[in-house]
């Protein structure tokens, strides 16, 4: 069993290697990155709302050496998409993406300026562009549980990540001059929100649903490969508002020769198959610095068991999981 946290601390210690304290998960943010150095370093903070009609993403990452703005459009029922991304190297963006995730963020660039703004019950997320403008706020209701856990490869390196989602989120997105509609009442909003110290070379999957099945609340959040061999995961279920962590390495499943060929998810407390609809592929290769990423968005459907061995059934939870591979 992984050790949870419940009084805040610092990530790192004065000589800036990583204090033991903090290795371990919480329920809500105590994490503070205090990370020092320059080079290893990665901040980002990472929203993606899902709708019925569709799906849009926004992001700003700050690697030391690059800062990238980033957004992602998709309409789930004519799979028209719209990737979108700005990078600008050799730009100090740590300014902007601090320790915890309750300062504004602005990402600005000449094409893409995104802000995600913090306050008193939730966060105003904008990005305006030439093809993509999003307008949303999202709702943080009072006592609500997140899942943040710092996972340690060593003293060196380790990342902080804090996953949040089933959050209500409202508002406009306007894509190519169309505008969508956003209705807190059946559309959800995902955090992914990370900051640490990382190897050069890593791979990792992801998987992420939010919905409703039988009346249940429902919130999926899955890792895999990035923490094997260290003492945490960031596996955990969201139900019915509480969050109940996994501390087990899941088993994943998938043919990276067909990315749209179903995935399957399983554990001794998850047991799920994920259908998708959309392969989101991405491919930066700079020799040195490179990412490769298989985001695929699609369908949850099986059955998890909550700490109490209560079987749910999981039913058309929309969400994605994703293959990645980085060095940096």
């Amino acid at each position: 069993m992984e050790r949870e946290i419940t009084s805040q601390v610092q990530m790192c210690l004065p000589n800036g290697r990583l204090n033991p304290e903090a290795v371990g998960w919480s329920r809500t943010p105590m994490h503070q990155a205090n990370l020092r150095g320059w080079g290893r370093n990665k901040r980002f903070e990472y929203w993606c709302i899902s709708t019925p009609t569709h799906v849009v993403a926004l992001n700003v990452s700050d690697t030391d050496y690059k800062v990238t703005n980033a957004g992602f459009f998709l309409d789930k029922k004519t799979l028209k998409a719209i990737p979108l991304a700005e990078i600008q190297w050799l730009k100090n963006g740590s300014k902007t993406l601090k320790g915890m995730a309750n300062e504004p963020i602005i990402g600005t660039g000449k094409e893409i300026q995104i802000s995600m703004t913090p306050y008193d019950g939730g966060v105003k997320l904008r990005m305006d562009s030439e093809r993509l403008t999003v307008d949303l706020d999202v709702v943080v209701p009072p006592n609500h549980q997140s899942m943040g856990v710092l996972v340690p490869w060593s003293d060196k390196v380790f990342q902080y990540t804090r996953k949040d989602n089933c959050l209500p989120v409202s508002g406009t997105t306007i894509a190519d001059g169309v505008e969508y509609p956003v209705d807190a009442a059946d559309s959800y909003a995902t955090l992914d929100h990370g900051r640490g110290r990382w190897p050069y070379s890593i791979v990792w999957n992801w998987a992420s649903g939010s919905g409703r099945t039988d009346g249940r609340e429902i919130g999926l959040q899955f890792g895999g490969k990035w923490t094997e061999g260290t003492p945490s995961t960031e596996n955990s279920l969201r139900i019915d508002g509480e969050i109940q962590k996994i501390s087990e390495e899941l088993t994943w499943i998938y043919d990276i020769n067909d990315w749209m060929k179903p995935w399957r998810i399983t554990g001794s407390r998850v047991d799920l198959t994920f259908t998708p609809i959309y392969d989101r592929y991405s491919n930066f290769n700079k020799v040195i610095v490179l990412s490769e990423e298989h985001q695929c968005f699609g369908y949850f459907d099986g059955e998890i068991t909550s700490e109490a061995g209560e079987k749910i059934r999981v039913a058309s939870i929309f969400g994605w999981a994703e293959e990645v591979k980085r060095k940096w």
